[in-house]
C-alpha cells in the first residue's frame, strides 16, 4: 500500500533502525556519569551531536536535543523572546507557519506581548519586504519556516535573514520539512527541526541557538542539554536520529532529482485528468517530494477515505477533514481553493509505478465523490443561461457544509444573464475562502461579502 504522507511522518530509515537497535545495548546509561557505562553513553551523545550539528551547519555546542520538534519550537521561541525582553515584546511570524509556531505566538500575545503576521502571495511565499515592513524597534524575534508543510513552497530565508540582521533582530527558522533535503541557507539565528520528518524516530527534536544570540531558557533550571531541554535524554533515539539525518543527506541530491520528476508528473497530469482542480504552491521554489491540489465540488474527507480504500495514504488541508469545519490557515492565507484538498508527499524510494497507479484511480474517485453530492459535471462546466427579470438571485445555503454552498452557486450561475448576480447566504466559514477561489477558477467576479442576521452573504457577478 503506497504511503504518500511523509510530510506528516516519514517511514523509519533503515539506518535509523540499525542505530536504534545498536544503541539500546550501548547507550542506556547516564551520559553525565563518570563510570565506564556513562562514558560510553557520553561518547555516543557527543558523536550524535557532532553529526547533527554538521547537518544543520552550526557548532556542536550550539545544538541541543529536545523531546520533540514542537518542544524545540516552543522552547526556542520562548527563550529568544525572554532573552531580548529589554528590547521589546514584539514578534513577527508569517501567516503560514506551522501551528506550533503560531501557538507560541498566541501564548506570547496572551502574556502581554504583540505579534505581527506577514501575509503571503498566492503561492504561499513571503517577501523580504513584507518582513521589513513588519519589523519595529521593539521587535524581539522574527520567525519563518524554511518550507511550507502543506504546499511545499520554499521560503526566501536568506533574504529575510538579511533584512532581520540589518534591523538587529534574530531570525528563528522552523526547518522541520526541509532539513532532510539540505541545510538552511542564510544568516539565521535559531533553528528547530524534528527527526520523524526525515526518517528518524519520533520523539526527538533539535534546537540550534547561534553564539551571540541572547537566550534565556524558560521553566525550572536543569543541568542537561545546556539547560535548554530538561530531563534525561532518550539517547538511543537521539543516536538513531543523527545517524538517519546523515544517511538521508547522503542520498538527498539523487533522491530529490528523482522525486521531483514524479511530482512534476502529478502536477501536470492531475490538472489534465481531473476537471476543476487547482494545483497550489510554487511550481519552482518548492520541496522536491510534495504536491498539493484542491478539487471543486468535492468533500475532502470522503475523497481521502476513498483513496485509502484504493490503497493510497494521503493527507489534506481541507476544512472537510477537520472537526472545526474551518479551512486550513495556510490555504486561507494563500487565498486558494480549500475544498477537496489533497496533499501528496512521497517518501524516499517511491516508484513511478506507484505514482502512475495513483493517477489512474484519482479521476474516477473524484467523479464518484462528486456524483454522491449530486454534481453533474457537464452542467456545472457549461451552464445554460436563462432569462431573469431582475438579473439577481439569492441562494439560501444555511446549514450546508463544504462543498455544498459552492455546488449550489455553480448550479445557479447559469440561471442569471451575463452581468447578473448570484448571492449565496452561508453560515459555513469555508465559503469565505472557496467562493472567491471558485470565481477565480471559473472566470466570474467576486463582489464581496456582507453580514446577515444568520450567516454571511457572498455576491458573485456572472461574466461568461
Amino acid at each position: 500500500m503506497p504511503y504518500f504522507d511523509t510530510a506528516s511522518a516519514a517511514p523509519l530509515h533503515p539506518v535509523a533502525r540499525q542505530a536504534l537497535q545498536a544503541s539500546l545495548d550501548e547507550g542506556w546509561a547516564d551520559p553525565a556519569r563518570l563510570y565506564r557505562e556513562g562514558r560510553r553513553a557520553r561518547l555516543l551523545l557527543d558523536a550524535a551531536r557532532e553529526a547533527a550539528a554538521e547537518a544543520v551547519g552550526c557548532r556542536p555546542d550550539e545544538l541541543v536535543f529536545t523531546p520533540s520538534g514542537t518542544h524545540a519550537v516552543h522552547s526556542g521561541i520562548a527563550g529568544a523572546l525572554a532573552g531580548r525582553r529589554r528590547i521589546g515584546r514584539h514578534a513577527v511570524v508569517s501567516a503560514v507557519e506551522h501551528s506550533s509556531v503560531l501557538h507560541a505566538a498566541e501564548a506570547h500575545e496572551a502574556a502581554g506581548g504583540t505579534a505581527a503576521r506577514v501575509e503571503v502571495d498566492r503561492t504561499g511565499a513571503v517577501s523580504a519586504a513584507g518582513y521589513a515592513s513588519a519589523l519595529t524597534p521593539s521587535t524581539a524575534l522574527a520567525c519563518l519556516q524554511s518550507a511550507n508543510h502543506e504546499v511545499g513552497t520554499v521560503q526566501p530565508v536568506a533574504e529575510v535573514a538579511e533584512v532581520c540582521a540589518a534591523a538587529g533582530v534574530p531570525l528563528f527558522v522552523d526547518a522541520a520539512q526541509s532539513l532532510g533535503w539540505g541545510p538552511v541557507e542564510g544568516g539565521w539565528s535559531l533553528l528547530a527541526a524534528s527527526a520523524h520528518k526525515w526518517g528518524g524516530p519520533a520523539g526527538v527534536g533539535l534546537l540550534a541557538v547561534r553564539k551571540g544570540v541572547r537566550f534565556s531558557p524558560q521553566g525550572p533550571a536543569d543541568e542537561r542539554e545546556s539547560g535548554r531541554s530538561p530531563g534525561f535524554t532518550n539517547l538511543p533515539a537521539i543516536v538513531a536520529a543523527a545517524a538517519s539525518l546523515r544517511a538521508v543527506r547522503a542520498e538527498a541530491e539523487a533522491e530529490a532529482a528523482r522525486l521531483r520528476v514524479l511530482v512534476d508528473r502529478i502536477r501536470r497530469r492531475v490538472a489534465r485528468l481531473v476537471p476543476d482542480v487547482e494545483v497550489v504552491g510554487d511550481p519552482v521554489r518548492r520541496l522536491p517530494h510534495l504536491v498539493t491540489f484542491s478539487c471543486l465540488y468535492v468533500d475532502g474527507e470522503t475523497l481521502l477515505h476513498e483513496l485509502d480504500r484504493a490503497g493510497y495514504s494521503v493527507s489534506s488541508g481541507s476544512s472537510c477533514t477537520s472537526s472545526t469545519l474551518t479551512p486550513s490557515h495556510v490555504l486561507r492565507a494563500m487565498g486558494v481553493l480549500s475544498e477537496g484538498n489533497v496533499r501528496v508527499s512521497l517518501p524516499r524510494g517511491t516508484t513511478a509505478e506507484e505514482v502512475n497507479g495513483f493517477l489512474d484511480v484519482l479521476p474516477g474517485l473524484v467523479a464518484g465523490v462528486r456524483a454522491t453530492l449530486g454534481v453533474a459535471e457537464p452542467e456545472l462546466q457549461a451552464p445554460v443561461a436563462r432569462s431573469s427579470d431582475s438579473g439577481a438571485l439569492e441562494i439560501d445555503a444555511l446549514g450546508l457544509r463544504c462543498p455544498q454552498p459552492v455546488i449550489e452557486l455553480a448550479r445557479a450561475i447559469g440561471t442569471v444573464p451575463v452581468g447578473g448576480t448570484v448571492t449565496v447566504l452561508s453560515d459555513d466559514e469555508v465559503a469565505r475562502l472557496d467562493i472567491p477561489a471558485w470565481c477565480s477558477m471559473r472566470g466570474h467576479t467576486y463582489l464581496g461579502e456582507s453580514p446577515r442576521p444568520a450567516g454571511t452573504a457572498y455576491a458573485v457577478r456572472r461574466e461568461l
